[in-house]
């Protein structure tokens, strides 16, 4: 993948006006793998069609890496079968649970930070990474709420579960922001604990604000706006520290024209290009 490569959540809408672009150019484009596990049909044509011109970065949404219960194999295998199929450069998931007693859910769930969960999570990422013979690059989540059995923090064990596991880190600095805001800290101080060397891509996306029923404020991940400019500001300083790295937006409601999509990912490649001149 290109040093400056930045991309963005490919939606069918836009196809058109992607494949209208030259080729190439470091551009790149993240799918999710649970809208790809049917045989065939429009989807895979699109997507085949994006593939023959830009890199892929494959996402997954269901895999219930920290669910209680044992990962879905027939899940597993479709996931495979898409890496297999597309050769995507970079495979992702997050650090969340999303089933429980078979039944799935829309929304991706926090868990308790203990020794327990960071056994499970490193033995279900040890099998996914068996299953698509490569790393897989972990998200670290947007919360709401945290467990009061959490044993350590956030980023403490996000880095346990990269050592231990070996994976690289999926970095969403709008899901950094988003927890802090939620939950009183500082996004820097987070950022600052944050295992930055094993960071293999980065998410940016917008965010809504509301307020709890206590009055504070509470920013919901909602990916239906522009990057906020707090947000610019924290991704600048992590670039600032480990270079260029893929960085991608994500937009998956209220969806822009392409051309206000595609500036988005082009201010992305700016903000790596300005750190890489001043680096010289």
């Amino acid at each position: 993948m290109a040093m400056l490569a930045a991309g963005s959540s490919f939606k069918h809408q836009h196809l058109s006006a992607i494949l209208a672009q030259p080729p190439g150019d470091g551009f790149f484009f993240e799918v999710h793998a649970e809208n790809y596990m049917g045989a065939g049909g429009p989807p895979h044509r699109m997507l085949t069609a994006l593939r023959e011109r830009h890199a892929l970065s494959l996402h997954g949404v269901c895999m219930s890496i920290g669910g209680p219960d044992a990962l879905d194999e027939r899940h597993l295998a479709r996931f495979r079968d898409l890496v297999l199929r597309y050769q995507p450069a970079l495979v992702s998931e997050h650090l969340a649970w999303s089933s429980h007693g078979g039944t799935f859910f829309n929304d991706l769930l926090p868990l308790p930070y203990t020794r327990a969960t960071l056994d499970r999570v490193c033995e279900h990422i040890d099998q996914v990474q068996a299953a698509i013979r490569r790393p897989l690059l972990l998200e670290n989540p947007a919360t709401y709420l945290a467990f009061a059995s959490s044993t350590m923090g956030e980023a403490e064990f996000i880095r346990a579960v990269a050592q231990r596991s070996g994976c690289g880190l999926l970095l969403d600095v709008n899901n950094a922001f988003v927890s802090a805001v939620n939950h009183g800290y500082s996004a820097a101080d987070y950022l600052n604990a944050f295992p930055l060397e094993r960071v293999g891509e980065i998410h940016l996306a917008g965010h809504s604000e509301q307020r709890d029923d206590e009055g504070a404020p509470l920013l919901i991940d909602s990916h239906d706006r522009a990057v906020a400019p707090p947000v610019w500001d924290l991704y600048r300083g992590v670039i600032e520290r480990i270079g260029p790295t893929p960085t991608l937006i994500e937009w998956d409601s209220n969806l822009p024209d392409w051309p206000t999509l595609c500036a988005q990912a082009q201010t992305a490649r700016r903000i790596m290009r300005e750190e890489l001149h001043h680096a010289a």
